[in-house]
């Protein structure tokens, strides 16, 4: 695994190495040991997969607050994503901004997320099957979301259509200076 830090701070990419012959090929996705030499040791409690028929769907973005904020580690295991991650951390240097990565069953990568971002993504292809790990339970009474096409954040998702698809809850997810306004920032102590 070579894995890299991107911005913000935090968040990284880690790319799998891939050992190929006559059968196809084989990669590691997780080694505790690695991740605990490149100070990523997590605890991971439940392992999330969520399957999308189009291209053009949007999930996200999404996010739970203290105590049940989330750190993630993302792969897709089918077709393609435009992956997008939003800090909301308390006192950070890059709150409020956003970076994105295209992770696919092709490329070999995942990207590590830690508690106080938002995820979310955009399916490129048909037929994706993103598996995802987390460091905590999900609890519904703490999660929230910030709409995936507010104009202050101006996210360019890779989108094919005028109208993506998007779930009754993600269209209704509150806007950036919403959640200032209402919640200030995610402290993750």
């Amino acid at each position: 695994m070579i894995i890299k830090e991107l911005e913000p701070k935090g968040v990284f990419e880690i790319q799998l190495e891939s050992v190929c012959d006559n059968r196809g090929n084989f990669s590691r996705v997780y080694d505790n040991k690695i991740f605990m030499d490149n100070d990523l040791n997590i605890n991971w409690v439940q392992e999330n997969r969520s399957y999308s028929i189009h291209k053009n769907t949007i999930r996200g973005l999404h996010f739970q607050f203290n105590p049940f904020s989330e750190t993630k580690l993302i792969r897709v295991v089918s077709g393609e994503i435009y992956d997008v991650f939003l800090d909301l951390r308390k006192n950070s240097d890059t709150f409020g901004q956003w970076n994105s990565i295209i992770l696919s069953s092709n490329n070999y990568k995942m990207v590590y997320i830690p508690r106080g971002f938002a995820h979310g993504y955009c399916t490129l292809t048909d037929n994706c099957e993103v598996l995802y790990k987390v460091d905590n339970y999900y609890e519904p009474h703490k999660e929230c979301g910030i709409k995936w096409n507010d104009p202050d954040l101006k996210i360019n998702f890779p989108l094919t259509v005028d109208k993506p698809i998007v779930s009754y809850k993600d269209s209704n997810l509150i806007k950036f200076k919403t959640f200032i306004e209402v919640y200030d920032s995610i402290d993750i102590k």
